[in-house]
């Protein structure tokens, strides 16, 4: 059925090549679809083009509603306003799912609808291939993430969720520009892997002849830009980490990260929820959300709990008094917790081993927002230390409905300490913990070169738009998610 749909399609356009090109140039427009609904009516020389969604034919009018990713609007086709001749052409050529161009005159019909009433059309572009069936639309999850471009067109509720996002990147992006922070680039093949706790990708670099890396996070070179003069920095870097695909994680991914000289983690904690509330209220229209059964309002500072508070209120371990991974290991056993991992528990150091823990036992249920603080230093080897407790960092991290939204900590700014850190983890990465970090040492260079204090988060935009929309699966905030090929 659908081969022979193609090939009247096929057919149509063969008597559209005869008559013009199919694939014009261009098409000189005067509105863009969505401003069209506040034209008054009565305004001519309109001209606007879209692609043809529905199309009703009544003898010798048709209704012919055109739409793109930000609106729509119905037009009127009447024999005896463009003639017999192209009112006949356009009901042999043209098709759902082509792209038409019109002129004409705004007006509003008698069951309320904005309408051009068009005196003249230009074909645009055809579709080969049918438009899945409105009424049904593509409701299949896997068609919806393999052929995104049809969610798009079909589904209302696809086009909002995508232009929530992009709309909330410009709110955060103006947020930051406002407050005197710079936007900057940073590389994505790096010599070492660097700036989180992953697994990376690697890959191989014909010219230079040497293997590199996809970069983890774009950390450590905003750090160096700071070294370099920037004291207000940011970047929305894609970055790649080779680790399990499930509803909340992706392979690769949006991050932004950002950096500010002279703040510590306690002011970043106020500037970013400061940050989220303008974005989510200009997005949303409130600072209010529905999560769950909960309203959630930015506006309210969020309470801060630490990390060793947390996991021994939720499985009544007391991380403190375990200071190796192996005593650590021993307890979960006693208590009967396993925990999953792609790399061996046995070869896990003691700051992956907590942080497994606390996914386990305490993230799910965090549904309200909280910032965790005091990470153990072992779990963040870019992270200040604690000046009254060195076992511990200056770090935070955003938690909301059991995702983590943003993770920030007050910089590691003495090159020494940092030299340190990275051989305990390169250490810990030759023993086959393939997450922990590996030595960095231009990065140390560029630290000798003097710091000054530095504060810094990351979010992932992915992430926190499956929150805020309440989308069962990432790969609902992601335009193309990678899949696996059909064979």
């Amino acid at each position: 059925m659908e081969n022979t749909l193609e090939q009247v399609r096929l057919d149509k356009l063969k008597l559209l090549s005869e008559r013009t090109n199919p694939y014009p140039e261009r098409y000189e427009t005067t509105h863009e679809l969505k401003e069209l609904s506040n034209i008054p009516d009565g305004t001519t020389n309109i001209k606007a083009a879209g692609r043809i969604m529905l199309i009703r034919k009544m003898g010798k009018l048709s209704f012919i509603t055109i739409a793109d990713i930000e609106g729509k609007i119905q037009t009127a086709l009447k024999k005896d306003e463009v003639g017999e001749e192209q009112y006949d052409y356009f009901k042999k050529c043209f098709d759902i799912g082509d792209y038409i161009g019109v002129e004409g005159e705004m007006f509003t019909t008698q069951t309320g609808e904005k309408t051009i009433r068009v005196n003249r059309f230009t074909f645009l572009g055809k579709g080969l291939k049918p438009l899945p069936e409105k009424f049904h639309g593509i409701s299949d999850i896997d068609s919806c993430y393999r052929q995104r471009y049809l969610d798009l067109l079909m589904n209302d509720e696809t086009r909002r969720r995508f232009l929530m996002k992009f709309q909330f990147i410009k709110e955060i992006r103006r947020f930051l520009e406002d407050d005197g922070y710079i936007e900057i680039e940073t590389p994505v093949l790096i010599n070492k892997p660097s700036g989180a706790l992953a697994r990376p990708f690697v890959s191989h670099h014909n010219a230079l002849d040497i293997d590199v890396f996809l970069r983890i996070a774009p950390e450590t070179y905003l750090k160096r830009a700071v070294v370099g003069g920037f004291t207000k920095v940011f970047e929305f870097a894609r970055c790649f980490r080779n680790e399990g695909m499930d509803a909340t994680h992706l392979q690769d991914f949006t991050m932004l990260e950002c950096y500010r000289a002279y703040y510590n983690y306690k002011d970043n904690m106020k500037f970013t929820q400061d940050m989220l509330c303008h974005a989510v209220t200009k997005v949303f229209g409130s600072a209010k959300i529905q999560m769950e059964d909960k309203i959630i309002d930015f506006k309210e500072r969020w309470p801060v709990v630490s990390f060793r508070d947390l996991i021994l209120k939720d499985c009544n371990i007391n991380i403190d008094e375990f200071t190796t991974a192996e005593a650590l290991r021993d307890e979960i056993k006693n208590k009967g917790i396993t925990l999953e991992s792609e790399t061996d528990i046995n070869l896990l150091g003691r700051g992956n081993l907590i942080d497994l823990l606390y996914k386990k036992v305490s993230r799910p249920k965090l549904i309200e927002p909280v910032f965790l603080i005091h990470h153990p230093i072992s779990l963040s080897p870019l992270a200040r230390a604690n000046d009254e407790n060195k076992e511990i960092t200056d770090r935070f991290q955003l938690i909301i409905n059991g995702a983590e939204i943003i993770n920030g900590y007050s910089e590691l700014v003495d090159p020494k300490e940092q030299s340190n850190r990275l051989m305990e983890q390169a250490k810990l990465n030759a023993n086959g913990d393939a997450e922990a970090m590996v030595m960095d040492k231009d990065y140390i260079t560029a630290m000798e070169y003097g710091m000054p204090p530095i504060s810094g988060w990351g979010m992932g935009i992915d992430r926190v738009m499956q929150v805020l929309l309440r989308t069962g699966n990432i790969k609902d905030s992601v335009l193309f998610p990678i899949m696996r090929p059909f064979e």
